[in-house]
């Protein structure tokens, strides 16, 4: 491995990238679909549509684990994907239910960076499923909970200074970005949800075919009166245990991945 480059634990080649392409485009569809569709088409009346979604996009993330485990996820990426996915699925019970204190975005934004972009969507995903078994969080809104938090974690390891930036710089780039991606990570899920819900104010429902500036207001307002009491808690936490315990956190992440030697591959002695 050089000097001073981090290591990467999924390296991403073009299929990886293309899949990763592929999956947040459908990603994005499905969740901006209502806003966009016209009102003569009928489909902005469907209600089978997020059902279609449901089911399209655990198969589009399978192709997508698939492409990159095809790349570059050797057994021992994997088992660090199983200790860290582990971990995130145990955080998330300890705030669940409770003004949106999420523990894990702290964690998921921390590994994100350390272990890059490709190995980030996956855990993103990996941890929110068995998050989802461990709650019983499980329905519709579950792939979408999966691909959003594979965006939160694989937009850290995109963050710029991965093979240099260190100490407060490093922490407080970080603790920024986990406070503006908790409150993305509520704002783009209460697009899944709200428009299919019923017996709301007029000022804050969703109405079929209207146009997408008047939706895009109710939807603000729908945010300010529902969401942003959970979401500022999210992001408030977030930043409280990246600045305390990212530190410590950040240099065991990169101790396992030095010594799990990623950028080596695993030979077997035939004498």
């Amino acid at each position: 491995m050089t000097a001073g480059r981090q290591a990467r634990a999924v390296r991403l080649g073009p299929r990886s990238v293309a899949a990763l392409a592929l999956v947040s485009a459908i990603g994005m569809m499905a969740f901006g679909w209502p806003l966009l569709a016209d009102s003569a088409s009928g489909l902005a009346h469907s209600k089978d549509a997020p059902w279609l979604f449901a089911a399209l996009l655990p198969m589009l993330l399978a192709v997508v684990v698939a492409t990159i485990a095809d790349v570059g996820l050797d057994a021992k990426a994997i088992a660090m994907l199983g200790v860290l996915a582990a971990a995130g699925a145990a955080l998330r019970p300890l705030g669940a239910g409770t003004a949106g204190v999420e523990p894990m975005f702290f964690l998921m934004v921390l590994a994100g960076r350390v272990l890059g972009p490709g190995f980030g969507f996956v855990l993103g995903s990996v941890a929110m499923f068995a998050s989802a078994l461990l709650t019983g969080g499980v329905g519709p809104w579950m792939p979408f909970q999966m691909l959003t938090m594979g965006w939160v974690s694989m937009g850290a390891g995109l963050l710029p200074g991965a093979d240099r930036l260190r100490g407060r710089r490093e922490l407080a780039l970080l603790a920024a970005y986990g406070a503006v991606s908790a409150v993305l990570y509520g704002l783009v899920m209460n697009l899944q949800g709200w428009p299919y819900i019923a017996g709301m104010a007029s000022g804050v429902s969703f109405v079929p075919g209207d146009p997408l500036d008047q939706n895009l207001a109710r939807y603000v307002a729908y945010c300010l009166a529902t969401s942003l009491g959970w979401d500022l808690p999210r992001a408030l936490v977030t930043v409280v245990l990246t600045v305390t315990l990212g530190g410590a956190v950040l240099k065991a992440l990169r101790r396992a991945t030095r010594r799990a030697a990623f950028d080596v591959p695993v030979a077997f002695d035939q004498g």
